[in-house]
């Protein structure tokens, strides 16, 4: 290690030296440290930068004739042993720099002051030793030797370090870890060096040693200045985030005070505020924008109604029968919104929903007529979130609408009144709300119900499916008279929220359709089922074992209802043939003078087949018309049954004929196609993969699991609006659907009746045979013909 340090000691002296006195320079340019502090520093790195430019010097001049290396060797060396001094007293001075802060610390400063006494006479000593040679002396040829005295001028640069170490070890909790460990390396470097040079004569140890912890002192100063900073940027930031959060509290304060005085205008808004800024923001998280953006939506939906408080009482009582002048001033809404939150200047997105609110996407809304992006955002999304609750929920202005005659709504009226992107999630939040009631339909079902008058409770409906369902409950006379008929029942229903209704308007919202209602002894009612019988069993095994104690097992064959009714008296199998077999069956209890306890409703994998079941009426087919190339099949609920599946090549064309079925009514009630793989040709066979699944009324249903896919539908100059979509659908259509192929990209394109659609997949998983199959959604699908366009 000598020998090597002794090879390059010119070198990395002159490499050092010059990177100390590069770092002086970059100190000048610094901002961020005390000016004092600065130029000790500055001073510290000249100094140690000269200390190895002259200790170099005098080695390299040593030995040499003449009279410039007579004056430079000499030269030199003083400045070595003057300048190893003003190390020591340079630190001292950053030191009381660092330390001196208040009145306190007046011995410590003391102490230090001892150093920097001790560091002048040492500088004094390296003068008088010109003159004496006590320390170190040049000979006649020229090269530096040690004095009588020279051990003596190592006691300022080992004892004033280990001084100023007790002053920092006994403050240093007030330096940072990297100043601490600097220190550190400051103190005891040198002095390690110092001992090791005593016994290495001719290598400059304690010169590279010192440069060398400046160096370092520079690096960790740097290094805690950046760290101080970075604290003060996080504290500023903290700072920053308190005081917006502290404006943000406050506005929301501001905005629920303002909600608070919508609702006390017009009470039937009560909540509606709330529901609605909590639905925007959903719509606007799951189209991607950022939480910020998300908050925006929010503040601005809560005060999308502001307006109404500028409408006058008369017009808002009679919200339901208004007039030419009435409407005039519900149109005045937006501007009058505009004038009441016009002062709000730090916060424009607030009025965005309530100024551009009533905007359509096509732009035949008001005030401005605005079209497509020429409506703010937030009001775009805040529209659709608004519309919902109204039409979901109970107000003045209108009955409450079923979950499929909104999400009609929105399907209709994307790219019309509302914008398209936005009303698609809205559509998508609709069917995940509704799977989720359907799974959880049993949590929610009531346990208990008290039974009156008949008919006066009745529960949540209990869907009947081809999986057995079993019901059990208990029963308790509730009579007040003797005289009084008493038992349970139930009723044989359909409807979209699973809810008998005995209003007319609620009934015809709701296409709710009883179908009969049985009782336990075997009596039954029959309104609108086909055919209903009841079947007293001959033997008593199946008979519950207590008098409070009923059972219905009910399950489904096609358009086939068989309920197995269990009592303590007896046995009854009843057997129902609904209108067809896309009818929905519910089963709802019910009673008279009885207290019904302890519902309870378990579902089974078991299955009836066709000979299970007896038939009480003819099979209903609307498939019975020419068949050509591929089966004829009947859908009668949503992708119920599919075609077997094509293989799909460049230049394939599937022409067919669809009806929708009687019981249909929504403008998704049409053909759908799919995409998809599997090892024997199926719609959820074996290896089962699915590509896309595009619904000719132009809704966009793709995952996106196996394939990217990229989604076009258009309104056409030929589309005649979605009520005679329906009407044609109705009557019955030919539709065309064409394949293109290129690699692994599918296009499939429809155009029928005026819809567009188009959908590119990019196939993901390797597959090179695609196959394409038909289904839909209460729609009979027959005539289907493959047919050859050659490119």
């Amino acid at each position: 290690m000598y020998e090597l340090i002794r090879t390059y000691q010119m070198d990395i002296m002159l490499a050092l030296s010059t990177t100390c006195m590069l770092m002086a320079i970059l100190l000048l340019f610094t901002k961020y440290m005390l000016k004092r502090r600065k130029w000790i520093l500055f001073l510290l790195e000249i100094i140690a930068a000269f200390l190895l430019f002259f200790d170099r010097m005098a080695y390299i001049y040593a030995g040499m004739e003449g009279k410039k290396a007579f004056v430079l060797v000499r030269l030199s060396n003083f400045m070595v042993f003057f300048l190893t001094a003003w190390v020591v007293f340079g630190f001292n001075l950053y030191l009381v720099n660092m330390l001196r802060r208040d009145d306190t610390k007046e011995l410590v400063i003391k102490r230090l002051t001892v150093v920097g006494v001790a560091s002048v006479v040492e500088m004094i000593m390296v003068v008088i030793t010109q003159f004496t040679g006590w320390y170190y002396y040049i000979d006649e040829t020229n090269h530096y030797q040690r004095g009588s005295l020279f051990l003596m001028c190592y006691i300022v640069p080992i004892v004033g370090p280990l001084i100023q170490f007790t002053v920092i070890y006994e403050h240093r909790k007030e330096f940072s870890k990297r100043i601490f460990a600097s220190f550190i390396l400051y103190i005891f470097v040198p002095i390690i060096a110092a001992i090791i040079q005593i016994f290495a004569y001719g290598l400059s140890l304690v010169n590279i040693a010192m440069v060398l912890v400046s160096i370092s002192l520079y690096i960790f100063t740097y290094l805690d200045i950046n760290e101080m900073a970075v604290k003060a940027h996080r504290k500023e930031m903290e700072i920053l985030q308190e005081d917006k959060q502290r404006v943000k509290r406050l506005l929301d304060q501001v905005l629920m005070a303002m909600v608070a005085a919508i609702e006390t205008k017009d009470p039937f808004l009560k909540g509606h505020s709330k529901r609605v800024a909590e639905l925007a923001r959903k719509i606007a998280r799951l189209s991607g924008k950022d939480e910020e953006k998300c908050d925006d939506v929010y503040d601005a939906a809560l005060l999308h109604e502001i307006g109404v408080i500028g409408i006058p009482d008369s017009v808002l009582s009679n919200a339901q029968y208004l007039s030419k002048e009435d409407e005039d001033f519900i149109k005045e809404m937006p501007l009058i919104a505009e004038e009441i939150l016009s002062p709000i200047k730090d916060f424009p997105n607030i009025k965005a929903a309530a100024r551009y609110g009533s905007e359509n996407y096509d732009g035949s809304g008001f005030p401005d007529g605005l079209k497509g992006n020429e409506i703010p955002d937030i009001a775009r999304i805040v529209k659709i979130a608004g519309a919902y609750d109204s039409m979901t929920l109970r107000k003045k202005r209108g009955e409450i609408l079923p979950r499929q005659l909104v999400r009609e709504e929105f399907v209709q009226d994307s790219g019309s009144k509302y914008d398209p992107v936005y009303s698609e999630i809205m559509v998508r939040l609709i069917d995940e709300e509704e799977r989720e009631n359907t799974e959880k339909y049993k949590e929610n079902m009531e346990t208990e119900l008290d039974c009156r008058e008949y008919r006066d409770s009745i529960s949540q409906g209990i869907r009947i499916m081809e999986n057995t369902t079993r019901i059990t409950f208990q029963c308790f006379s509730d009579k007040k008279k003797a005289e009084d008929f008493s038992a349970p029942s139930i009723v044989l229903f359909d409807s979209f929220d699973r809810s008998v209704h005995k209003n007319a308007k609620a009934i015809s919202a709701f296409k709710y359709l009883e179908y009969g209602e049985i009782w336990f002894d075997g009596h039954y009612v029959c309104t609108s089922a086909r055919n209903m019988e009841a079947i007293e069993g001959n033997d008593g095994e199946d008979r519950t074992e207590r008098a409070d104690m009923y059972e219905i097992v009910a399950s489904r064959v096609e358009d086939h209802l068989k309920i197995t009714m269990k009592s303590f008296g007896r046995v009854v199998d009843v057997i129902v043939a609904l209108p067809d077999k896309s009818k929905w069956a519910y089963i709802g209890i019910t009673g008279e003078n009885c207290k019904i306890r302890e519902i309870s409703i378990r579902s089974f994998d078991k299955k009836l087949e066709k000979g299970d079941v007896k038939r009480i009426a003819s099979d209903v087919s609307y498939i019975d018309r020419l068949e050509s190339d591929v089966k004829n099949v009947q859908v009668d609920s949503f992708r119920s049954a599919h075609t077997k599946g094509v293989v799909v090549e460049n230049g394939l064309k599937l022409v067919f004929h669809s009806m929708s079925l009687p019981s249909a009514s929504f403008i998704w009630n049409c053909p759908y196609v799919v995409l998809f793989y599997s090892e024997d040709k199926k719609v959820d066979g074996k290896g089962y993969h699915e590509y896309a699944l595009l619904k000719l009324n132009g809704e966009n249903e793709n995952k996106d699991e196996y394939a990217d896919n990229t989604f076009t539908m258009k309104k056409l100059p030929a589309f005649g609006g979605w009520e005679e979509w329906k009407r044609l659908n109705k009557v019955g259509m030919e539709y065309t659907v064409s394949f293109e192929v290129k690699a692994d990209k599918v296009t499939v394109r429809s155009d029928n009746m005026g819809i567009y659609v188009k959908n590119t997949s990019i196939i993901k998983d390797g597959q090179k045979e695609i196959y394409a199959a038909l289904t839909g959604d209460q729609i009979a699908l027959t005539d289907i013909r493959c047919e050859k366009i050659y490119r």
